[in-house]
């Protein structure tokens, strides 16, 4: 039975990816974007691919979710709303608190206070969570104990040590976080997306709507902004290596992440959306690989077939985490989904779609500065 879906946030990289897998499958799609001048440009109709290629394929609502009235225009119909807007950007969220709030958090009591209280026809909701609300994740203890250590000490840090630490529990091993893992977000973007899934995985089963959480890794692919200084490294580096200039790997760049490809984080999206009895799933939606940045800018050369001067600088940012990767054992139960673009293979996928697009200014520089002069870069 064809579907009317919202998706908030719908012009970004994912939500955009979506709209057309919804439609191809016969779904109706609305979109309500603001399209703010970070991710799509200064004039959106002409500087934004993602916004350009929906023509024809959703109902474009240029809006805000921190705007009742947007939101009331947008839902007239829907029968699944997917949630993807937000602020995103670790960095940023520790200096633009208010913003990473008010549309974060506000954006969702928003929505959720018109489905409570006006007439609708919403049946489920899905909305995009974020590995970000774990922490520092799952670790085994040389006894096997599964321990989630507090965030790492600045102090520490700035002495080169930039493992993570449980007092008495000697040397600790990262294992895969599970869904069920202690949630202690290091960052105020952590924090509002912890908020955003809270709410809703509270709210919409006591109104009647079903619910369903992707806690998203860290996606990439075609389509990601390449001038958004805070949509994560593979775009960071990629830009630097187009343009001749230096890297500098954080930390000692062992760090690490769990990278996972557009088209399974859209093809898990899908599901969940259609799939009949998921609500209240909470689930992970990662390739469950570790990999490390230092492994990330080696991958990166080899795509792009040059490679320029690197740095392990031992800088690092404030609210930063050390190590993620996700259990993805409940999206292959739950959805019946697992990852199926490797790294390797989506690097190349990405590097040759990277060197179609026109060489910009990504503001990159100016972010480190914004965070330095607040002492959030050290």
């Amino acid at each position: 039975m064809p579907e009317n879906v919202l998706i908030t946030g719908g012009a970004g990289f994912i939500g955009s990816t979506l709209a057309k897998r919804l439609v191809a499958d016969g779904h109706r799609v609305t979109v309500l974007d603001s399209l703010i001048s970070q991710v799509h440009g200064d004039d959106p109709a002409t500087t934004s691919p993602l916004l350009q290629s929906l023509e024809g394929v959703a109902d474009v609502r240029v809006g805000t979710v921190t705007s009742t009235d947007d939101l009331r225009g947008a839902l007239e119909g829907a029968t699944i709303v997917v949630h993807l807007a937000a602020e995103t950007g670790t960095g940023q969220s520790m200096y633009e608190i208010d913003r990473y709030v008010e549309a974060n958090v506000g954006g969702t009591a928003k929505l959720l206070n018109l489905l409570t209280n006006e007439p609708h026809t919403v049946r489920r909701i899905v909305v995009a969570s974020s590995r970000s609300i774990y922490g520092e994740g799952s670790y085994r203890t040389e006894s096997g104990d599964i321990v989630h250590p507090p965030h790492r000490s600045a102090d520490d840090m700035a002495a080169g040590d930039f493992d993570v630490h449980l007092p008495g529990a000697g040397p600790l091993t990262m294992v895969p976080t599970p869904e069920t893992a202690l949630l202690h977000p290091s960052s105020v973007y952590g924090i509002t997306k912890q908020t955003q899934e809270s709410l809703i995985m509270t709210t919409a089963p006591a109104i009647g709507i079903e619910a369903v959480s992707l806690r998203y890794q860290n996606v990439y692919g075609p389509g990601q902004s390449l001038k958004n200084p805070y949509t994560g490294i593979l775009s960071i580096f990629s830009t630097l290596i187009r343009q001749g200039k230096a890297i500098n790997i954080f930390e000692d760049g062992e760090e690490s992440r769990d990278f996972v490809y557009i088209d399974d984080v859209v093809e898990a999206t899908f599901l969940a959306c259609v799939t009949p009895g998921v609500s209240a799933s909470v689930i992970n939606v990662g390739s469950g690989v570790k990999t490390t940045v230092v492994e990330v800018v080696d991958a990166l050369f080899r795509a792009y077939g040059t490679e320029v001067p690197v740095t392990i600088s031992g800088n690092f940012r404030v609210g930063d985490i050390r190590h993620n990767v996700a259990d993805t054992t409940r999206l292959r139960e739950i959805l019946g989904y697992e990852a199926r673009v490797g790294f390797a293979e989506g690097i190349e996928k990405f590097a040759a779609w990277v060197l179609t697009e026109p060489l910009e200014e990504d503001g990159y520089e100016r972010s480190l500065a914004e965070m330095a002069v607040r002492n959030l870069l050290k």
